[in-house]
């Protein structure tokens, strides 16, 4: 069974158990994390597919940590005019475990 849910932008395909990284969130580790739009569903009795999500259809994933992505460098050049200049950034995501698809 998995489920295609719509967060911040982005459209996951998600599995119950499965572990994914989303957009920074203000929740401690722990806390339950519903996510109410989902664009379809698929079971046992087949394919559901919302227009545009589908009634009733959640996901229920459990928050394990915070976590930072890779480092990307950032490089700044001009020619000739002893300009350089790099930096780094890491991004953080807000972990998840899948816990429950219903719908």
């Amino acid at each position: 069974m998995y489920a295609i849910i719509a967060d911040g932008g982005r459209q996951y395909k998600v599995e119950e158990g499965q572990e994914l990284d989303i957009d920074l969130r203000d929740a401690a580790s722990g806390d339950e994390i519903t996510f109410d739009q989902v664009l379809a569903v698929s079971g046992d009795d087949g394919v559901q597919v919302g227009q545009p999500v589908v009634e009733g259809a959640t996901v229920t994933a459990e928050v394990l940590a915070e976590v930072k992505g890779e480092k990307i460098y950032v490089q700044k050049f001009r020619r000739r005019k002893d300009s350089k200049r790099r930096t780094g950034h890491r991004q953080r995501y807000t972990r998840i475990r899948v816990s429950k698809i219903s719908g």
